[in-house]
Parts: C-alpha cells; sequence; structure tokens
C-alpha cells in the first residue's frame, strides 16, 4: 500500500496547525506589545494634559497678581479669562469664565466698548468711572484679535483696564493746591492793596492811618508766615536736607513751645499745662519736634474753649517708641474731617479758620516731620468733647537718615500758622 500521500496529508494538516499556532502566538504578542503603546501613550497623554493644566494654572496666577485688568471674550462673547483685578472692580465672581458676557449684567458703558471694537475691528476706549464710595478711574482698551490663522477665523475681544485713580487724584490735589495757594496769596493781597490806595489818596487822621498800617502790617505778616509754611512743606517733601538728630528730653521741647505760646493763650484765657515725665527721652531733631509742638498746641489754642485748658502729655509706648499728645477741650472734629484733616490747606472750618490767621499747612508740616523721624500721627475727637492728637516716635533714629526735610523756622517767637 502506498502511505505516501497519507504521509504528505498528515504533513500539510500538521504544518497548517503549527501555522495556525504561530500565527496565533504572533497575534498575542503584537497585541501585548499594542497595549503597551496604548499604556505608555496614555502616560504621556496624563503627563502632557497635567503639564498643561500647570503652565495654565501659572498663566492664570500671572494674570491675577497683574495691577491691569484683564478680560478675554470669544467670538460667542463667553468669558475666556477674567483676571482677579478686573473681577474686583467690575463685581464679578469667580465663576466669570465660561459664562456668556450679557449673564454677569456688566455696565453698559463696557458692553458698548466692546461692540465698537468687535464690529470696528480696531482698538477703542473709553475712560470708565465705577459707582460706589471709592469712585475708581479705570482707563479701558479693547482690542478685537482673531481666534485662529484662517482668513475667516472667528474674532474675540481682549479688554486691558489701567487703574488711573490715584493719577486723577494727585491732578486734582495738584489743582486744588495751586487754588488755594493762589486764593491765600490773592486775599491778603487784595486787603493790603485796597488800604494803600486809601492811603495815598489823600491825609487821614492819625488814628486811621495807624488803624490801615496795622491792618497792612497783620496781612504782610499772614503771607510772610504763608511763603515760610509753603517753603517748609516744599522741603520737607522733597527730603533734600538731613535730620539733625540728637538725645533730647521730650519735655524741654515741649516746654519751650508752651512758653512761645503764652500771650495768644492769654489773650483767651487758656492755661497750657506739661504733662510729659521729664525721663521720656527720644532721639530726635529738636528744631523740628518744636515746629510740631508749636504747630500743634497753636492750634489747640485757636480752636479751644475760651478759658479752657491745653494739655500736653506723654509716655513710653512699646517696640521702643514714645507717645506724645496735645489735648484741647474745643468743639471737637466731625469723623469725616478726621482722616483729612492732615492734607494741605483742609480747614474743618474755614471762616473760623481764616478770621484765626491760619495758612492751612500747620497739621500738614506737623504730618511731614513726624513721617520724617519714622513715626506716625492721628487725632482721635468726639464733638463738643475736644480732640486729641496723638504723635508715636520711635526712641532711637538710624544713622545717618536722610529726612523728609528740614524746616527752615529758626524764629520760634510767632505761634506756626495751622
Amino acid at each position: 500500500m502506498d502511505l505516501w500521500p497519507l504521509w504528505i496529508a498528515l504533513a500539510a494538516a500538521a504544518g497548517g496547525a503549527a501555522g495556525a499556532w504561530w500565527s496565533r502566538a504572533r497575534t498575542r504578542r503584537e497585541t501585548r506589545a499594542l497595549r503597551r503603546q496604548i499604556a505608555n501613550l496614555e502616560a504621556r497623554l496624563e503627563e502632557t494634559a497635567r503639564h498643561a493644566d500647570e503652565r495654565w494654572r501659572r498663566q492664570l496666577a500671572f494674570f491675577d497678581h497683574m495691577a491691569d485688568g484683564v478680560l478675554v471674550l470669544d467670538s460667542r462673547n463667553r468669558v475666556q479669562l477674567a483676571n482677579a483685578p478686573f473681577r474686583r472692580w467690575f463685581r464679578f465672581g469667580d465663576e466669570a469664565v465660561g459664562r456668556p458676557w450679557e449673564t454677569l449684567a456688566p455696565p453698559p458703558a463696557l458692553t458698548g466698548l466692546i461692540a465698537r471694537a468687535r464690529q470696528s475691528g480696531r482698538s477703542a476706549e473709553i475712560e470708565f468711572e465705577e459707582p460706589g464710595v471709592e469712585r475708581r478711574l479705570l482707563h479701558l482698551v479693547a482690542r478685537p484679535f482673531q481666534a485662529g490663522t484662517a482668513p475667516d477665523a472667528s474674532a474675540g475681544v481682549v479688554v486691558v483696564a489701567h487703574d488711573r485713580t490715584r493719577l486723577r487724584d494727585l491732578e486734582n490735589a495738584r489743582r486744588d493746591f495751586v487754588a488755594n495757594v493762589s486764593h491765600e496769596l490773592r486775599t491778603p493781597l487784595s486787603l493790603i492793596r485796597g488800604y494803600v490806595e486809601t492811603l495815598l489818596e489823600g491825609p487821614l487822621d492819625e488814628t486811621t492811618t495807624r488803624r490801615f498800617l496795622r491792618t497792612i502790617h497783620k496781612h504782610t505778616q499772614r503771607l510772610a508766615f504763608l511763603i515760610e509754611d509753603l517753603l517748609t512743606i516744599s522741603r520737607l517733601e522733597s527730603g533734600a536736607q538731613r535730620l539733625q538728630t540728637r538725645r533730647l528730653q521730650a519735655r524741654t521741647v515741649a516746654q519751650q513751645a508752651l512758653d512761645d505760646l503764652r500771650q495768644p493763650a492769654a489773650e483767651r484765657r487758656i492755661s497750657l499745662h506739661n504733662d510729659i515725665p521729664p525721663e521720656l527721652e527720644l532721639e530726635a531733631d529738636p528744631d523740628r519736634l518744636l515746629q510740631v509742638f508749636l504747630n500743634l498746641v497753636d492750634n489747640a489754642i485757636k480752636y479751644g474753649r475760651p478759658g479752657g485748658s491745653v494739655m500736653v502729655g506723654g509716655a513710653a509706648g512699646g517696640d521702643e517708641q514714645i507717645e506724645l499728645w496735645v489735648r484741647d477741650d474745643g468743639p471737637g472734629i466731625p469723623p469725616e474731617a478726621r482722616e483729612r484733616i492732615f492734607e494741605r490747606f483742609y480747614r474743618v472750618d474755614k471762616a473760623r479758620s481764616r478770621e484765626q490767621g491760619g495758612t492751612g499747612l500747620g497739621l500738614a508740616i506737623v504730618k511731614h516731620i513726624v513721617q520724617s523721624h519714622g513715626g506716625r500721627v492721628w487725632v482721635e475727637s468726639q464733638l463738643g468733647a475736644g480732640a486729641t492728637f496723638h504723635i508715636a516716635l520711635p526712641v532711637r533714629q538710624p544713622a545717618p537718615r536722610t529726612a523728609v526735610g528740614q524746616a527752615t523756622a529758626t524764629d520760634h517767637s510767632r505761634p506756626a500758622a495751622g
């Protein structure tokens, strides 16, 4: 019997089985390799996503710490980015991102600005004053941008808000300062000119002539005091000179100021008291500290109750500081005036201040001198219960120290104009 066909068939069957087994084995190896590749790819994708998320968080942190506000809207007018300053100024919540712009109830002026920039394809800008107590002034610039590189790519809008409140306030302060100086100079000059013109018209009786001359002298003194105070505050703000500090007793300096002001105090029947402990010492510029006491006590005499008293006191404080104060028993200071009372030319009672002959710079000078020594000044008051001006000064001064300025007054015989 010829068995070759059978062997051939068996060999073919065995080969087919072996081939099938080999094919299945190769498929399993390829599957395992594919699974490993997929796992590696997933890990790389997760790592890439994590890095992208970290970069995005760093960018958000960068935007949130910018001084300017930034808003980004996409082509559908949805918020893609609103950093912390922008959200704070326009009172948007943290959930603003992803929401349609209209649902945030934005100011109409800002919505109109965005619409103009989107329609014109060019930058648009406005000055916007936010409502509320702060009345912050914002300069808003809206710029359209293409969300993609294709010619027909949709346009988004980025808005940058720059806070110009301080610039506005500085400009207002400059205008107020110029206006106040002009007024304070013009008023006595007009009075002097009027009296001089009257004297030039012809001889007057001796009594009238002397009265006119006394008035002219009074207003020339007022001009001299104003110019002196203007020069003083200019030097204080420029920081061009150094404090001439030495160890001194606060009580001694305060007593010199009280002695210089005995006459105006006596005219209003006001008693002066020095309650500063003799052992209270500090490093300070004696001339500048004297001017602080002169200005504060002079104000207390002017605005105190006739027949009342003015008390100068002091005590050791914590953190190597001493605290000094000047207390009167006058009408007190309204709450709304306490924050502004150290501003140049600010007066609580303008009519009374001019009647008393103040320049409106005395407390501003006090503030600058105290700050030049590294201290601070504040006022406590209740209406009808007088006012107390507090000064906190360090016991020791760094050496050398550049002062915020050095006052020019050396003749302490005249009351410091307030």
